[in-house]
């Protein structure tokens, strides 16, 4: 709900604030880097929670994936994505804390949200490698899955999450606050698609020479 309606408020009353507030002039290399990563690992990493929170078991079932072919599919290729995303954070999170003028730029609210990125993505790596390591047979799609597609009808069966292991649930609460915090905090420019730039007409710069 917070989310819901601090997305609605932030964009009727402050879209000026609207945006990424790139530091590109400050310090290039870096964030180049580290930007490239992030972005390039979160876009597959958050389809793949769409694909396993949202789509029940049934459904891949249903088109020949069996339950342990898709595991071994998203553990390896989320993990992968999910660690590319992770270097990109902590190389964005370490350049705004280390470079100088960067860091007399940023606000109380770009430093928190990089570090709460980093918790959530930590507790995520730790809970696809070893948090079942006392529960191998725990399957978060018949338990978590199912417990998060009941709160869009807001009839969540609590008993669901009882046996999920200690590092996904930390996981989950974690993702919540970032979602509190989502509509105040620079993260909203995610949902700024620049489907204008298609066809923007080029903008021509030209060096102005200035002759002795």
């Amino acid at each position: 709900m917070i989310f819901i309606l601090g997305m609605i408020f932030r964009y009727r009353y402050d879209q000026f604030s609207w945006t990424a507030k790139s530091s590109e002039l400050l310090e290039k290399k870096k964030l180049m880097i580290g930007s490239s990563l992030f972005h390039i690992g979160i876009i597959f990493v958050f389809f793949g929670h769409v694909g396993g929170l949202l789509v029940p078991i049934e459904i891949t079932e249903a088109f020949g994936v069996s339950d342990h072919l898709y595991h071994t599919i998203a553990v390896w290729s989320g993990g992968f994505f999910g660690f590319i995303a992770y270097v990109g954070i902590i190389l964005l999170t370490w350049r705004r804390l280390s470079d100088v003028r960067v860091r007399s730029i940023s606000t109380f609210s770009d430093i928190a949200i990089n570090i709460i990125l980093i918790i959530v993505m930590s507790l995520g790596i730790f809970s696809t490698f070893f948090g079942t390591s006392n529960q191998p047979d725990f399957n978060y799609r018949e338990t978590v899955s199912v417990w998060f597609r009941q709160l869009f009808i807001l009839q969540p069966d609590g008993n669901l999450m009882s046996g999920v292991p200690l590092l996904f649930k930390l996981h989950i609460l974690s993702a919540f606050a970032l979602f509190a915090l989502f509509p105040f905090s620079r993260l909203v420019h995610a949902f700024s698609l620049p489907i204008g730039y298609i066809k923007r007409r080029y903008i021509i710069y030209q060096k102005n020479v200035v002759r002795k």
